[in-house]
């Protein structure tokens, strides 16, 4: 999809109208905005979102929307540059879809060729350029995350990530086995043991404020390609979809590929452990210990508890940078799903004084999370009988706080930065639900909040 800023003739006419149903006259696309003025943020992005819906459902390649309409439904707090920025990202999002794999049917796939928003001022239409570029990210990042596990193997991860970065001034580095045996990355090549596909662990540099002018901020990403559960195998219905256990790298990815491309004058760098978690001979056993790259031993209590054992090693890995920050990113239990439905990703932090400002980044950018506790009354959770730190809670029940287990899990690594430190639980955002007008599939959460979160920190 082009946006424009004049509309091609033959386009058809978007309006707002004030009701609960849209209308097509055949000439005018009459969009319900509902009957609140003005629309907050969170309203506002759903009716751009649904403005491309149906457009692609009556199959309108060309339309035009008058700037003042949009400016109108607006909250007043919102600048022009911000609601450019985000009815651009919010009209590319609602109009990705995953037809990678499916034959076109006749006509093709519904498609809007150019949507033009008219009489747009100078500062909208930089927020809409700039908010193009999020939104392309973000599809990105989906259309990784939607790839098959088949067809995103460990190998594919890292030359799509090496392919993102062409062209742009992030610098691409892939760690195979043998330097990760070097490194004594014992995390990541234990969970990797079971499958055939040989791990990667994938790290990307973007000085966009010059190397040792400032810190950098470390995003730390799961990139599980495909979880089965290993031998503490998941039932079938829990194993379709996990080729998206490598969303949280994806996000870290394209996180960074989006600051390079909007020239961010912040340091970025990315760190995705990527692994296939499949059962075999060799795989990876319940009652085994494995030493992480920290040293400290980690003792496997359940083979489907993964995620938080390669992320040990990522975690551990910053440390060579003296971050400023380290946020790591992970679909990391289903718990979380159940705390918070499929509306909110959860976080915890290591910064009670942050919550605030990484609660309004998360709403300002659109990717919402909700705060999780971290207090010490929880710490039993993770003291290890045969090993240093088990890797599901002692307390042998992961419905019990199963959120937080996984969160003071990777305290106990977090705890060596010396610097905040945030854990994004994104399960529930790992895919779209209904109502929010995005295909089926990925969602993309959370790269527009780890780019609020990166242009609005106070990196030395």
């Amino acid at each position: 999809m082009e946006i424009t800023f004049e509309a091609p003739k033959k386009a058809l006419k978007i309006s707002f109208i004030e009701g609960p149903v849209a209308q097509f006259t055949g000439e005018e696309l009459r969009v319900d905005a509902g009957s609140e003025k003005p629309l907050p943020r969170r309203k506002l992005i759903v009716l751009m979102r649904k403005v491309v819906s149906l457009l692609k459902q009556n199959r309108i390649p060309l339309a035009a929307l008058e700037w003042q309409a949009a400016r109108r439904v607006a909250d007043k707090k919102i600048s022009d540059f911000e609601l450019g920025s985000l009815m651009a990202t919010a009209f590319l999002m609602a109009e990705y879809e995953h037809n990678t794999f499916k034959t076109p049917p006749k006509g093709g796939f519904p498609k809007i060729k150019t949507l033009a928003v008219v009489g747009a001022p100078k500062l909208a239409l930089r927020g809409l350029e700039r908010g193009f570029v999020v939104g392309r990210e973000v599809n990105a990042a989906r259309e990784l995350s939607n790839t098959p596990g088949g067809d995103m193997t460990p190998a594919k991860l890292a030359d799509a990530a090496l392919k993102a970065a062409q062209g742009t001034r992030v610098r691409v580095k892939v760690l195979g086995r043998a330097d990760m045996e070097k490194l004594g990355m014992g995390a990541v090549l234990g969970i990797a043991k079971g499958s055939a596909e040989e791990p990667k662990f994938i790290v990307m540099e973007y000085w966009g404020a010059g190397r040792g002018s400032q810190k950098p901020i470390v995003l730390a990403g799961k990139g599980v390609t495909f979880d089965t559960g290993g031998l503490n195998v998941k039932p079938g219905d829990h194993m379709y979809e996990m080729h998206m256990d490598m969303s949280g790298g994806a996000a870290a990815i394209h996180a960074v590929i989006l600051c390079a491309k909007l020239g961010v004058k912040k340091n970025v760098v990315a760190l995705i452990p990527a692994v296939e978690n499949s059962p075999s001979g060799s795989a990876v056993r319940p009652g085994d210990v494995l030493t992480s790259l920290s040293g400290k031993t980690i003792e496997v209590l359940n083979t489907d508890a993964e995620g938080r054992v390669i992320l040990a090693d990522a975690i551990t890995y910053a440390k060579r940078y003296k971050p400023a920050a380290v946020v790591d990113i992970a679909t990391l239990t289903g718990a979380a799903i159940t705390a918070l439905g499929t509306v909110a990703s959860a976080f915890m932090t290591n910064r009670e004084n942050h919550i605030i400002s990484i609660l309004d980044a998360a709403e300002r950018s659109g990717d919402y999370l909700w705060p999780l506790p971290m207090w010490e009354e929880y710490d039993d959770m993770v003291k290890g009988t045969f090993g240093d730190v088990p890797n599901i809670s002692t307390m042998g029940n992961s419905r019990a706080g199963g959120v937080i287990a996984g969160g003071k899990f990777l305290e106990v690594f977090a705890k060596e930065l010396g610097c905040p430190w945030i854990h994004l639980d994104i399960a529930p955002r790992m895919t779209s639900y209904p109502g929010e007008f995005l295909a089926k599939g990925a969602a993309g959460a959370p790269v527009r909040f780890l780019l609020e979160y990166i242009e609005k920190s106070r990196a030395k």
